[in-house]
Protein backbone atom coordinates (compact mmCIF):
# COMPACT_ATOMS: atom_id res chain seq x y z
CA UNK A 1 0.00 0.00 0.00
CA UNK A 2 1.29 3.36 -0.94
CA UNK A 3 1.64 5.75 1.76
CA UNK A 4 2.51 8.88 0.30
CA UNK A 5 1.19 10.47 -2.75
CA UNK A 6 1.73 13.17 -5.16
CA UNK A 7 -0.90 13.71 -7.34
CA UNK A 8 -0.46 16.55 -10.12
CA UNK A 9 -3.68 18.17 -11.24
CA UNK A 10 -5.33 16.87 -8.05
CA UNK A 11 -8.04 19.12 -8.10
CA UNK A 12 -9.26 18.42 -11.71
CA UNK A 13 -12.01 15.99 -12.29
CA UNK A 14 -9.57 12.52 -12.67
CA UNK A 15 -7.68 13.81 -9.40
CA UNK A 16 -10.11 14.08 -7.22
CA UNK A 17 -11.93 11.37 -7.90
CA UNK A 18 -8.84 9.49 -7.30
CA UNK A 19 -8.50 11.30 -3.84
CA UNK A 20 -11.67 10.01 -2.59
CA UNK A 21 -11.33 6.72 -3.48
CA UNK A 22 -7.93 6.66 -1.55
CA UNK A 23 -9.58 8.28 1.30
CA UNK A 24 -12.42 6.13 1.15
CA UNK A 25 -9.79 2.78 1.17
CA UNK A 26 -7.20 4.96 3.92
CA UNK A 27 -9.61 7.59 5.21
CA UNK A 28 -5.46 8.12 6.73
CA UNK A 29 -3.82 8.18 3.61
CA UNK A 30 -1.06 11.14 3.15
CA UNK A 31 -1.83 13.13 -0.45
CA UNK A 32 -0.10 16.40 -1.78
CA UNK A 33 -1.46 17.91 -4.85
CA UNK A 34 0.14 20.17 -7.12
CA UNK A 35 -2.35 22.22 -9.03
CA UNK A 36 -2.58 25.65 -10.91
CA UNK A 37 -6.06 25.48 -10.47
CA UNK A 38 -6.08 26.59 -14.68
CA UNK A 39 -8.86 23.94 -14.32
CA UNK A 40 -10.14 22.64 -11.28
CA UNK A 41 -10.57 24.35 -8.22
CA UNK A 42 -10.28 24.56 -4.25
CA UNK A 43 -14.02 23.84 -4.40
CA UNK A 44 -13.89 20.69 -6.55
CA UNK A 45 -11.15 19.67 -3.92
CA UNK A 46 -13.12 20.85 -1.12
CA UNK A 47 -15.97 18.39 -2.68
CA UNK A 48 -14.66 15.40 -1.66
CA UNK A 49 -12.25 15.76 1.33
CA UNK A 50 -10.76 18.71 3.51
CA UNK A 51 -7.41 20.20 2.93
CA UNK A 52 -4.64 22.05 4.14
CA UNK A 53 -2.95 25.12 1.39
CA UNK A 54 0.62 25.52 1.69
CA UNK A 55 3.42 27.09 0.11
CA UNK A 56 6.21 25.80 -1.20
CA UNK A 57 8.67 26.96 2.20
CA UNK A 58 6.31 24.92 4.18
CA UNK A 59 7.06 21.80 2.21
CA UNK A 60 9.28 19.49 4.78
CA UNK A 61 9.19 15.76 4.00
CA UNK A 62 5.97 13.86 3.38
CA UNK A 63 2.66 15.10 2.99
CA UNK A 64 0.23 14.98 6.12
CA UNK A 65 -3.03 14.30 5.09
CA UNK A 66 -4.27 16.15 2.22
CA UNK A 67 -2.42 18.82 1.18
CA UNK A 68 -3.21 21.21 -1.81
CA UNK A 69 -0.11 23.37 -3.54
CA UNK A 70 -1.04 25.60 -5.70
CA UNK A 71 1.85 26.21 -8.62
CA UNK A 72 2.50 25.23 -12.04
CA UNK A 73 4.33 21.97 -12.89
CA UNK A 74 6.28 24.78 -15.28
CA UNK A 75 7.89 25.76 -12.21
CA UNK A 76 10.87 23.20 -11.79
CA UNK A 77 11.11 24.81 -8.12
CA UNK A 78 7.77 23.94 -7.08
CA UNK A 79 7.63 20.60 -8.73
CA UNK A 80 11.10 19.68 -6.61
CA UNK A 81 9.33 20.49 -3.30
CA UNK A 82 5.87 18.92 -4.05
CA UNK A 83 8.12 15.75 -4.84
CA UNK A 84 9.66 15.55 -0.90
CA UNK A 85 8.28 12.55 0.42
CA UNK A 86 6.08 11.22 -2.08
CA UNK A 87 6.29 7.57 -2.86
CA UNK A 88 4.39 7.92 -6.17
CA UNK A 89 3.93 10.59 -8.55
CA UNK A 90 0.81 10.59 -10.76
CA UNK A 91 0.91 12.91 -13.02
CA UNK A 92 -2.24 13.58 -14.02
CA UNK A 93 -1.35 17.95 -15.14
CA UNK A 94 -1.90 18.78 -18.55
CA UNK A 95 -2.98 20.45 -21.52
CA UNK A 96 -5.83 18.17 -22.50
CA UNK A 97 -7.10 17.44 -25.45
CA UNK A 98 -6.36 18.04 -29.58
CA UNK A 99 -8.43 21.34 -30.01
CA UNK A 100 -7.27 23.48 -27.89
CA UNK A 101 -3.18 21.60 -29.35
CA UNK A 102 -4.41 22.57 -32.93
CA UNK A 103 -5.03 26.50 -31.85
CA UNK A 104 -2.28 26.59 -29.68
CA UNK A 105 0.75 24.22 -29.79
CA UNK A 106 3.57 25.94 -27.94
CA UNK A 107 1.37 26.10 -24.77
CA UNK A 108 0.22 22.39 -25.37
CA UNK A 109 4.38 21.56 -25.93
CA UNK A 110 5.64 23.45 -22.70
CA UNK A 111 2.83 22.25 -20.29
CA UNK A 112 2.67 18.67 -21.30
CA UNK A 113 6.48 17.95 -22.72
CA UNK A 114 8.01 20.61 -20.28
CA UNK A 115 6.14 19.97 -17.27
CA UNK A 116 6.35 16.25 -17.63
CA UNK A 117 10.07 16.73 -17.69
CA UNK A 118 10.13 18.84 -14.73
CA UNK A 119 7.95 16.36 -12.81
CA UNK A 120 10.14 13.30 -13.53
CA UNK A 121 13.46 15.56 -12.52
CA UNK A 122 11.64 15.94 -9.06
CA UNK A 123 10.91 12.08 -9.05
CA UNK A 124 14.67 11.63 -9.62
CA UNK A 125 15.97 13.90 -7.28
CA UNK A 126 13.76 13.22 -4.56
CA UNK A 127 14.10 9.73 -5.10
CA UNK A 128 10.25 8.82 -5.45
CA UNK A 129 10.20 4.68 -6.83
CA UNK A 130 7.13 5.08 -8.97
CA UNK A 131 5.94 7.45 -11.91
CA UNK A 132 2.37 7.08 -13.48
CA UNK A 133 1.51 8.66 -16.57
CA UNK A 134 -1.73 9.95 -17.91
CA UNK A 135 -1.22 9.53 -22.05
CA UNK A 136 -3.97 8.79 -24.24
CA UNK A 137 -4.06 6.88 -27.16
CA UNK A 138 -3.64 10.10 -29.55
CA UNK A 139 0.28 8.96 -29.72
CA UNK A 140 -0.16 6.01 -32.07
CA UNK A 141 -1.97 8.33 -34.74
CA UNK A 142 -5.32 7.53 -37.25
CA UNK A 143 -5.55 3.53 -37.49
CA UNK A 144 -7.37 2.00 -40.05
CA UNK A 145 -7.82 -0.88 -38.39
CA UNK A 146 -7.94 -0.44 -34.64
CA UNK A 147 -7.91 -1.24 -31.80
CA UNK A 148 -4.75 0.14 -30.55
CA UNK A 149 -2.57 -1.62 -28.58
CA UNK A 150 1.04 -0.87 -26.99
CA UNK A 151 3.35 -2.61 -29.70
CA UNK A 152 2.10 -0.37 -32.35
CA UNK A 153 4.36 2.22 -33.67
CA UNK A 154 3.37 5.94 -33.40
CA UNK A 155 2.51 8.09 -35.38
CA UNK A 156 0.40 11.04 -33.70
CA UNK A 157 -2.14 13.68 -35.81
CA UNK A 158 -2.22 16.31 -33.34
CA UNK A 159 0.32 18.24 -31.46
CA UNK A 160 -1.61 16.96 -28.63
CA UNK A 161 -0.64 13.77 -29.66
CA UNK A 162 2.99 14.31 -29.92
CA UNK A 163 3.58 15.43 -26.50
CA UNK A 164 1.93 12.67 -24.94
CA UNK A 165 4.64 10.31 -27.03
CA UNK A 166 7.12 12.59 -25.64
CA UNK A 167 6.10 12.40 -21.98
CA UNK A 168 6.05 8.37 -22.92
CA UNK A 169 9.28 8.51 -24.39
CA UNK A 170 10.56 10.40 -21.41
CA UNK A 171 9.22 7.67 -18.82
CA UNK A 172 10.87 5.14 -20.46
CA UNK A 173 14.09 6.89 -20.88
CA UNK A 174 13.94 8.21 -16.85
CA UNK A 175 13.18 4.36 -16.03
CA UNK A 176 16.23 3.10 -18.28
CA UNK A 177 18.79 5.39 -17.26
CA UNK A 178 17.33 6.66 -13.97
CA UNK A 179 15.45 3.67 -12.57
CA UNK A 180 12.67 5.00 -11.45
CA UNK A 181 9.38 2.60 -12.20
CA UNK A 182 7.66 4.53 -14.63
CA UNK A 183 4.23 3.15 -15.84
CA UNK A 184 2.34 5.59 -18.82
CA UNK A 185 -1.78 4.74 -18.68
CA UNK A 186 -3.42 5.49 -21.97
CA UNK A 187 -6.52 6.39 -21.06
CA UNK A 188 -9.79 6.35 -23.63
CA UNK A 189 -11.93 8.89 -23.21
CA UNK A 190 -12.78 9.48 -20.09
CA UNK A 191 -16.68 10.91 -18.46
CA UNK A 192 -18.48 10.61 -15.56
CA UNK A 193 -19.73 12.57 -12.55
CA UNK A 194 -17.62 15.15 -11.60
CA UNK A 195 -16.53 16.42 -15.38
CA UNK A 196 -18.27 19.69 -15.21
CA UNK A 197 -14.80 21.56 -16.15
CA UNK A 198 -13.98 18.97 -19.08
CA UNK A 199 -14.44 19.88 -22.76
CA UNK A 200 -14.28 16.36 -23.62
CA UNK A 201 -17.65 15.31 -25.95
CA UNK A 202 -19.72 13.38 -23.22
CA UNK A 203 -19.67 16.45 -20.39
CA UNK A 204 -19.75 18.96 -23.87
CA UNK A 205 -22.61 17.52 -24.72
CA UNK A 206 -24.19 17.15 -21.27
CA UNK A 207 -23.57 21.10 -20.61
CA UNK A 208 -24.84 22.00 -23.65
CA UNK A 209 -28.43 19.91 -23.34
CA UNK A 210 -28.57 21.28 -19.45
CA UNK A 211 -28.19 24.65 -21.26
CA UNK A 212 -30.87 24.64 -23.92
CA UNK A 213 -28.19 24.37 -26.49
CA UNK A 214 -27.28 21.89 -29.35
CA UNK A 215 -24.86 19.50 -29.39
CA UNK A 216 -22.22 19.42 -31.95
CA UNK A 217 -20.78 16.76 -33.86
CA UNK A 218 -17.53 17.30 -35.28
CA UNK A 219 -17.82 15.38 -38.73
CA UNK A 220 -21.06 13.05 -39.44
CA UNK A 221 -20.82 11.25 -36.31
CA UNK A 222 -18.85 8.01 -37.87
CA UNK A 223 -15.75 8.52 -36.09
CA UNK A 224 -15.12 6.09 -33.35
CA UNK A 225 -13.89 6.42 -29.58
CA UNK A 226 -13.68 3.95 -26.41
CA UNK A 227 -15.64 5.69 -23.51
CA UNK A 228 -14.89 4.60 -20.32
CA UNK A 229 -16.16 5.23 -17.15
CA UNK A 230 -13.81 7.42 -14.50
CA UNK A 231 -14.45 4.53 -11.24
CA UNK A 232 -12.61 2.57 -13.98
CA UNK A 233 -9.63 4.79 -14.44
CA UNK A 234 -9.44 5.72 -11.00
CA UNK A 235 -9.16 1.94 -10.47
CA UNK A 236 -5.89 1.46 -12.39
CA UNK A 237 -4.43 4.41 -11.35
CA UNK A 238 -4.35 2.76 -8.13
CA UNK A 239 -3.38 -0.45 -9.57
CA UNK A 240 -0.85 0.92 -11.47
CA UNK A 241 0.67 2.82 -8.67
CA UNK A 242 1.01 -0.05 -6.23
CA UNK A 243 1.91 -3.31 -8.49
CA UNK A 244 5.14 -3.56 -8.32
CA UNK A 245 7.41 -4.60 -11.06
CA UNK A 246 5.79 -2.79 -13.90
CA UNK A 247 8.51 0.04 -14.46
CA UNK A 248 8.59 0.96 -17.95
CA UNK A 249 5.36 -0.54 -19.34
CA UNK A 250 2.34 0.59 -21.41
CA UNK A 251 -1.50 -0.42 -21.18
CA UNK A 252 -3.96 1.07 -22.88
CA UNK A 253 -6.76 1.49 -20.34
CA UNK A 254 -10.08 1.88 -21.79
CA UNK A 255 -13.09 -0.67 -22.54
CA UNK A 256 -11.70 -2.54 -25.75
CA UNK A 257 -15.60 -1.49 -27.34
CA UNK A 258 -15.69 0.97 -30.35
CA UNK A 259 -18.36 3.02 -30.09
CA UNK A 260 -19.24 5.81 -32.90
CA UNK A 261 -19.98 9.38 -31.96
CA UNK A 262 -23.53 9.22 -33.33
CA UNK A 263 -24.23 5.95 -31.63
CA UNK A 264 -23.11 7.48 -28.19
CA UNK A 265 -25.19 10.37 -28.88
CA UNK A 266 -28.15 8.80 -29.63
CA UNK A 267 -27.32 6.99 -25.96
CA UNK A 268 -27.09 10.22 -24.73
CA UNK A 269 -30.31 11.68 -25.53
CA UNK A 270 -32.25 9.31 -24.75
CA UNK A 271 -30.47 8.97 -20.81
CA UNK A 272 -30.91 12.74 -20.91
CA UNK A 273 -34.49 12.26 -21.91
CA UNK A 274 -35.48 9.70 -19.02
CA UNK A 275 -34.29 12.53 -16.73
CA UNK A 276 -36.03 15.00 -17.75
CA UNK A 277 -34.24 16.66 -20.65
CA UNK A 278 -36.10 15.95 -23.86
CA UNK A 279 -35.76 17.85 -27.25
CA UNK A 280 -32.17 17.58 -27.49
CA UNK A 281 -31.13 19.14 -30.50
CA UNK A 282 -27.73 17.40 -32.52
CA UNK A 283 -26.05 19.02 -35.65
CA UNK A 284 -22.97 18.13 -37.84
CA UNK A 285 -20.06 20.47 -37.90
CA UNK A 286 -17.59 20.09 -40.30
CA UNK A 287 -14.60 17.65 -39.08
CA UNK A 288 -12.04 19.67 -37.10
CA UNK A 289 -7.88 19.32 -37.49
CA UNK A 290 -6.23 16.48 -35.57
CA UNK A 291 -8.86 14.56 -35.18
CA UNK A 292 -8.62 10.75 -36.06
CA UNK A 293 -11.81 8.86 -37.26
CA UNK A 294 -10.92 5.48 -35.24
CA UNK A 295 -9.73 4.44 -32.07
CA UNK A 296 -10.55 2.33 -29.49
CA UNK A 297 -8.40 -0.05 -27.45
CA UNK A 298 -6.96 -3.79 -27.12
CA UNK A 299 -6.99 -3.83 -22.87
CA UNK A 300 -5.73 -7.59 -22.60
CA UNK A 301 -1.85 -6.80 -21.70
CA UNK A 302 -3.80 -4.77 -19.08
CA UNK A 303 -6.05 -7.40 -17.92
CA UNK A 304 -2.84 -10.28 -18.05
CA UNK A 305 -0.42 -7.70 -15.96
CA UNK A 306 -2.21 -5.44 -13.78
CA UNK A 307 -5.50 -7.52 -13.20
CA UNK A 308 -7.55 -5.04 -14.73
CA UNK A 309 -10.72 -4.63 -16.70
CA UNK A 310 -13.42 -2.00 -17.15
CA UNK A 311 -16.39 -2.66 -15.33
CA UNK A 312 -19.00 -0.01 -16.14
CA UNK A 313 -21.03 -0.53 -19.67
CA UNK A 314 -21.92 2.68 -21.38
CA UNK A 315 -25.14 2.90 -21.02
CA UNK A 316 -24.79 2.82 -17.44
CA UNK A 317 -22.00 5.18 -17.30
CA UNK A 318 -23.91 7.61 -18.98
CA UNK A 319 -26.73 7.46 -16.72
CA UNK A 320 -24.49 8.03 -13.75
CA UNK A 321 -23.10 10.79 -15.57
CA UNK A 322 -26.13 13.18 -16.20
CA UNK A 323 -27.26 12.48 -12.84
CA UNK A 324 -24.10 14.27 -11.56
CA UNK A 325 -24.66 17.50 -13.65
CA UNK A 326 -28.28 17.32 -12.18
Amino acid sequence: MVSNWLITGGCGFIGSSLIKKLIEKSPEVNVRVLDNLAVGSREDLRAVCEFNEIGVGAINGSPVGIELLVADIGDDKAALAAASGADVVVHLAANTGVGPSVDDPRTDCATNVFGTFNMLEAARHKNVGKFVFASSGAPIGDLEAPPIHEELPAHPVSPYGASKLAGEGYCSAYYRTFKIDTVALRFGNVYGPGSKHKASVVAKFIKKALNGEACEIYGDGTQTRDFIYIDDIVDALILASEKPGIGGEIFQIATNKETTVGEMTDLLVSVLAKNGIKNVQVINREARLGDVMRNYSDTSKAKEILGWISKINLESGLEKAVRGFL
